[in-house]
C-alpha cells in the first residue's frame, strides 16, 4: 500500500522521450468510486523576471505504466491523453 507522501517523493518520467516531468503534487480521486482518476505533476518554478509556476500536468491513471521504488513511469502526450492546467483553472 502506498501513501500520498510516497508518491510525492518519486520522480515522474515520461517513457515516450525519457524526460523527467517533475513530482506528483496532487491526486484526483473519484468520490463515487474511491478510485484515483489522475495524478497532477507540479509545474516548475520560474525565477528572475518571470514569477510563478509553469502549467501543471494532469496524467490520467491509465497512463501510469509502472510505480517503482524511486520513479513513476508514465506515458505523456503520445496520443494527447494528458492535459495541462493553467493557473486559475
Amino acid at each position: 500500500m502506498l501513501k500520498v507522501s510516497d508518491f510525492q517523493i518519486k520522480d515522474v518520467v515520461n517513457v515516450s522521450d525519457g524526460k523527467r516531468l517533475g513530482n506528483v503534487e496532487d491526486i484526483e480521486i473519484n468520490l463515487t468510486t474511491g478510485k484515483i482518476e489522475a495524478v497532477i505533476i507540479g509545474g516548475a518554478g520560474k525565477v528572475l523576471g518571470i514569477f510563478g509556476k509553469d502549467a501543471e500536468v494532469v496524467i490520467p491513471w491509465q497512463n501510469i505504466l509502472k510505480i517503482g521504488e524511486d520513479v513513476i513511469l508514465v506515458r505523456y502526450r503520445e496520443y494527447g491523453e494528458a492535459r495541462e492546467i493553467k493557473d486559475g483553472e
